[in-house]
């Protein structure tokens, strides 16, 4: 064997590496073709250094393939599509709700071409953005007025500012919460220069503990749905109604963030009974936020209703244009709510609900047929079988609630269940799934139709090692 000082000798330059035929005909960005190379030199000169591996020669050969299979890596898109194979529907990590068909053609329609965002056709005048979905929010909600922002934390942000600045906003401590990202409620209420005032306790908060808190310098009465968790037992909170008939007998605006919203009654599904939009409207509620890509199915987007003469100091504060929703988001978005509009379709269209909806004899189907045509595939590299597995909502709605059904079982016989998850996270799409007692969980419910194919070739794949 030769020493490390002629091996390194042998290395070729970065120059001569480029010059090897896939190289040279790669129609990726030189740049990243030299990174890949220059990656790949230092990666066998510091191999020869540490004494790691038994050469005669350096192989320049070996080494371009390597520069390729680095290449190869760096030309994929950061951000881009996953097969959720983990059974939660509204996976934050993954990008919460995957959208309709419908709402995908409307991204494509709108960002092909240039579109009427803030053009009324009928006078050719300048139009506002608002005014593609708040007549469908309000159509949906009955609410008297509505807005839209990037995201429900930004319409948290925006309401407490144009309604409370400087001024207290009284809130039960039981609903002080924090969701995903280290959000706070008494931050962002700082954030927005409003005074926070804590009334009650945690697993309890009585009518009387907010008409205690009024003063002069009073100027919300905040209601926050705990939709990321649950006080259960020894527990009472304060119904939206009453808190309106307090605020409206003090002449003081009552807001509620409803987190995940729901535009209708999910407990057919069998879920919980939770409060509606419509309901929080009915109660008189002034204003109330709720996200646009959980329960609702569609992009990421913070909805606002409420009062006419609330929401317009929400339209006219210096926020609202710093968190306003771009054009694909308002074509995605309008697009989901008017699936609403008729309830059924609501429920055939947005993939969030269909997912809510599959019974668990219909998922016990599904998988029994994919697991055949699995072990046909997947022959001897892994055991495969079926288990009782519940799914969760996730995305923080609906915390206490499990969905009745299924899941594949896959023991791999040549590897590891974590070796195996790491190989399917790094295939050509690649593909997240739970890792149970040394089994590799695969929970159809999440995963769409059309991918049940490139599911199925990447679990090859993965347990071939």
């Amino acid at each position: 064997m030769k020493n490390s000082v002629e091996l390194l000798k042998q290395l070729p330059s970065i120059d001569r590496l480029l010059q090897c035929p896939q190289l040279a005909q790669s129609s990726a960005p030189h740049c990243l073709i030299v990174e890949a190379a220059q990656e790949a030199v230092q990666h066998c000169r510091q191999q020869i250094l540490n004494n790691s591996v038994s050469l005669t020669n350096i192989d320049i050969d070996a080494i371009a393939e390597q520069t390729q299979q680095r290449l190869n890596h760096k030309i994929q898109p950061s951000l881009r599509q996953v097969i959720n194979a983990t059974g939660t529907l509204l996976h934050t990590n993954l990008g919460r709700a995957p959208l309709s068909d419908e709402a995908l053609q409307a991204i494509d329609d709108v960002a092909r071409s240039y579109s009427n965002l803030e053009l009324d056709l009928g006078s050719g005048k300048r139009g506002h953005r608002y005014s593609h979905i708040d007549q469908l929010l309000c159509r949906l909600t009955g609410a008297e007025a509505a807005a839209v922002v990037n995201n429900n934390a930004g319409a948290v942000l925006l309401a407490l500012t144009a309604l409370a600045q400087g001024k207290e906003a009284v809130v039960s401590r039981g609903e002080l919460v924090e969701i995903g990202g280290a959000f706070r409620v008494p931050d962002v209420m700082a954030a927005g220069g409003v005074i926070l005032h804590e009334v009650g306790t945690t697993n309890k908060t009585h009518l009387h503990d907010y008409e205690n808190a009024l003063n002069n310098n009073t100027g919300l009465l905040l209601k926050i749905h705990t939709s990321n968790y649950r006080i259960v037992g020894f527990a009472q909170s304060v119904a939206a109604a009453e808190m309106v008939e307090l605020g409206q007998k003090n002449k003081i605006p009552v807001m509620e963030d409803l987190g995940s919203g729901m535009l209708f009654d999910l407990s057919e599904f069998g879920l919980p009974r939770e409060p509606t939009v419509r309901e929080g409207v009915e109660a008189g509620i002034d204003l109330l936020t709720f996200s646009g890509d959980k329960l609702l199915g569609g992009p990421q987007a913070g909805l606002i209703v409420g009062k006419k003469w609330a929401i317009d100091k929400i339209r006219n504060h210096p926020l609202a244009r710093a968190l306003r929703i771009d054009k694909l988001t308002l074509a995605a978005l309008e697009t989901t709510l008017r699936h609403y509009l008729d309830r059924q379709q609501a429920i055939d269209k947005v993939p969030v609900l269909r997912m809510l909806n599959m019974k668990a004899d219909e998922l016990e189907q599904r998988s029994q047929a994919f697991m055949a045509r699995l072990r046909t595939a997947i022959t001897e590299r892994a055991n495969v079988e079926l288990i009782a597995e519940a799914s969760c909502v996730g995305g923080g709605a609906l915390p206490i609630t499990d969905l009745p059904g299924c899941a594949l079982a896959l023991t791999p016989r040549h590897t590891s269940a974590e070796g195996c998850a790491i190989r399917l996270r790094h295939s050509t799409v690649p593909v997240v799934a739970r890792i149970q007692e040394d089994r590799l969980l695969v929970n159809l419910r999440t995963v769409l139709p059309a991918q049940e194919s490139v599911l199925i070739q990447a679990l090859v794949e993965a347990c071939s090692a």
